[in-house]
């Protein structure tokens, strides 16, 4: 039986193992216990943590997987990659996984390889910005250099604001760095691609609705984007031509852009499938194409056999307060056979929502067009969109 090694058990994962079994591989599942809901469902687990990659290594070479990955997640991306590498399998070069998981890296690869990018410096402190740039440019956006999830993003629109949301931002941060960059209009979605061997396959471009500034936390998220054949071509081929700079040659990737009239301004790209359900339930809902089993062939070695996309719809609403929960009441009552999954709810103001993370819960919607999933999620465009 051949074998595969996922590194991550939270909810985002179950699709992959899931998946994983049904194709008959034998799963392997690497995870801290504490929140592996989908330890469940692995033929083996192992308590050990993410970032323990030399430990994963090892045990990996008893177990002689056939493939090594995960899906959602920058850290996990990194060990996956690593191990992958380490072990001779599909993966990424070393280069394209710091380019796709560090900001300022990112940045820097995007400008030397000519594709537009804003302003961007990467500092511990506000006197070290100053140092750099004398007279910022407002609005501009702060954010740690290496995480992912909305987390310690701040949208800062005067002198009064930087230096807390520099230092913010640095503390989320791994390497306890943030990037300040200039803010991009337009508003936000997110184009998600599967690579083989440099190839690279559009699947779908997602349109997504934030709570704005200053953090831009996703309440939200529809396929198909609602955009014109014209504007979404010129998606793809800017997306492809960042891809190609930052050498992401095999698996999923997922780039954020803003769009702004005909403008496409690319605001970073994970080599690895996005979250929020995107990659693992709103592709294959809205367009057929089954995203996970794609990304599960690159990982072995086989080119994925891409269908031709359908022209359905999906979409996605995240729970913040009591109108979210009357959302999914509304559609639970008369709208039932539109509801494809719905996770554990936490408590109402169980916690304070601070990013992505931190969300109480989600459910998934189907539909036969855009206008029609708008309006069982009732999702409204931000009001900060210029």
């Amino acid at each position: 039986m051949k074998k595969i090694v996922v590194i991550g058990a939270n909810e985002f994962q179950f699709p992959l193992i899931e998946k994983a079994n049904e194709l008959g591989y034998e799963t392997h599942v690497f995870a801290w216990e504490d929140g592996a809901v989908s330890k469940e469902i692995a033929d083996y687990f192992y308590p050990i943590s993410i970032v323990e990659k030399e430990i994963i290594l090892e045990k990996c070479r008893e177990i002689q997987p056939d493939a090594v990955m995960t899906i959602a997640s920058d850290l996990a991306n990194i060990t996956a990659q690593y191990v992958a590498r380490k072990l001779g399998l599909v993966c990424n070069s070393e280069k394209c996984v710091e380019q796709t998981t560090n900001k300022y890296a990112m940045r820097q690869a995007l400008k030397n390889g000519g594709i537009k990018t804003p302003y961007f410096f990467k500092v511990e402190n506000a006197s070290e910005l100053r140092n750099q740039m004398p007279n910022p440019e407002y609005p501009l956006i702060v954010k740690p250099t290496d995480r992912s999830g909305s987390r310690g993003i701040f949208k800062v629109t005067d002198e009064s604001q930087l230096e807390e949301a520099i230092r913010c931002a640095a503390e989320y941060s791994f390497e306890h760095k943030a990037i300040v960059e200039g803010y991009l209009e337009g508003k936000e979605y997110s184009c998600e691609c599967i690579s083989y061997q440099g190839k690279h396959t559009l699947l779908a471009i997602t349109e997504k609705y934030t709570t704005g500034a200053p953090s831009f936390i996703e309440r939200g998220h529809i396929q198909p984007s609602g955009l014109s054949k014209e504007v979404a071509e010129s998606v793809r081929t800017t997306v492809y031509n960042a891809l190609d700079v930052l050498q992401v040659e095999n698996g999923p990737s997922h780039t954020e852009i803003r769009i702004s009239g005909k403008k496409i301004n690319i605001i970073e790209i994970g080599s690895r499938m996005g979250g929020d359900c995107i990659g693992s339930h709103l592709v294959q809902l809205s367009t057929g194409i089954d995203f996970v089993k794609a990304t599960i062939d690159v990982a072995v070695g086989q080119e994925p056999q891409i269908a031709i996309p359908q022209n359905n719809a999906s979409g996605i609403r995240f729970v913040f307060d009591e109108s979210d929960l009357e959302t999914l009441s509304q559609i639970e009552k008369c709208h039932a056979n539109q509801l494809v999954h719905v996770s554990a709810l936490e408590e109402l103001y169980s916690r304070t929502i601070v990013d992505s993370g931190s969300r109480l819960g989600f459910y998934v919607v189907n539909g036969t067009n855009r206008e029609n999933v708008k309006e069982l999620l009732q999702l409204e465009d931000d009001e900060y969109i210029v």
